[in-house]
């Protein structure tokens, strides 16, 4: 079974969040939803799958009450008119506990799971394919929303970024002429089972060149420190690797290493003491020789949030930040395969991970 992803992950969205579904709903597209229901406020959210934003028709109104004991509302509106409801007369969300809700698109139905738990299946009353929109409102605060495609034929991607204002770009380097400066990343070496981040669209990727092994994604925003894991595969052209998240008012240091075994085949170390970004490898406890030198300032900034994106080439890794190209680093350890950890530590707070 294929897997791609269509477009997101769409991190933290503000509440009310609605969204195009890039191709809309097709057999086999799954999305996930991971938030927490808040305390205050009302005692429902909503979850639409509609056609536009004007929530005339909708496929799919999933609309979890709290009142009564707690039930689940379905139903579906077409023209401005609901059908009749579809009640389910449990409750799997608690306030103030973190949740995981799935839909996934089937021939006749919407598969419904809730923390990896089958909770119910809804009729298709509408064809779904007339669904582009995904909304959601209430009482909760969102921490993820990711499509993946399961079907077994792969759907060309569309990748987005989040707080970027452009797609991102590699900086191109043309034969016979001067090197440009180095600019956005181009959208369209993105793998198709990597994606960045939201608002932003851009042209569809290449295929991913391993799409048996899908990324590793860790949304939650509890993260222990020091903070490590696998990058499935190791690395290889067109490999990408995620991190964001916040530098505290009063950090000194941090690092996000690659790492192969006990050594360290790239060593990103941002030192605010020092207001510089080093960059080295070490090999049997031994480190290289340094690198500091960037196009602009130092791009990390205390109590600021961020995103780098390492891109793997085959004579380099390339990285970017907050989607604009940082630097190169040519590959000291040449077995990238081997390169197949992950570890950040120092003073950082962790909100996203995808390996």
């Amino acid at each position: 079974m294929a897997f791609c992803s269509t477009q997101g992950p769409y991190l933290s969205p503000v509440v009310p969040f609605s969204t195009l579904i890039q191709g809309g709903l097709q057999e086999g597209l799954q999305i996930t939803i991971q938030g927490t229901v808040l305390h205050s406020g009302t005692s429902r959210f909503v979850v639409n799958l509609q056609t536009g934003f004007s929530e005339n028709d909708i496929a799919f109104h999933f609309n979890p009450r709290f009142e009564d004991g707690g039930y689940v509302v379905c139903n579906t509106k077409q023209k401005g008119c609901w059908g009749p409801e579809e009640r389910k007369m449990q409750m799997p969300f608690q306030k103030g506990v973190p949740f995981e809700l799935c839909f996934l698109v089937q021939r006749s139905d919407f598969k419904v799971t809730v923390n990896k738990n089958f909770f119910l299946h809804y009729m298709h009353r509408v064809p779904f394919h007339l669904v582009d929109t995904l909304s959601v409102t209430g009482s909760l605060m969102l921490s993820y929303i990711n499509f993946q495609n399961f079907s077994a034929t792969p759907v060309q991607p569309f990748f987005s970024m989040t707080h970027f204002s452009q797609p991102v770009r590699f900086p191109r380097k043309p034969k016979g002429h001067k090197p440009k400066p180095p600019g956005m990343w181009p959208a369209q070496q993105a793998p198709i089972a990597q994606t960045v981040i939201h608002t932003v669209h851009s042209t569809p990727g290449q295929m991913f060149p391993n799409p048996g092994i899908p990324p590793m994604v860790y949304p939650s925003p509890a993260y222990p420190m020091p903070f490590f894991t696998t990058i499935p595969g190791g690395l290889y052209p067109s490999k990408s690797i995620i991190v964001s998240g916040t530098v505290p008012p009063n950090a000194k240091r941090f690092h996000i290493n690659l790492r192969a075994g006990s050594d360290i085949a790239f060593h990103l170390n941002p030192r605010f003491d020092e207001n510089v970004v080093v960059r080295n490898t070490q090999v049997r406890g031994s480190w290289g020789s340094e690198e500091r030198s960037l196009p602009r300032k130092m791009p990390f900034s205390r109590g600021q949030s961020f995103l780098v994106w390492i891109m793997c080439e085959g004579h380099c890794l390339k990285v970017a930040m907050d989607g604009q190209h940082l630097f190169e680093y040519a590959h000291r350890l040449k077995n990238l395969p081997a390169i197949n950890s992950l570890e950040v530590a120092g003073d950082v707070q962790l909100t996203h991970v995808q390996t």
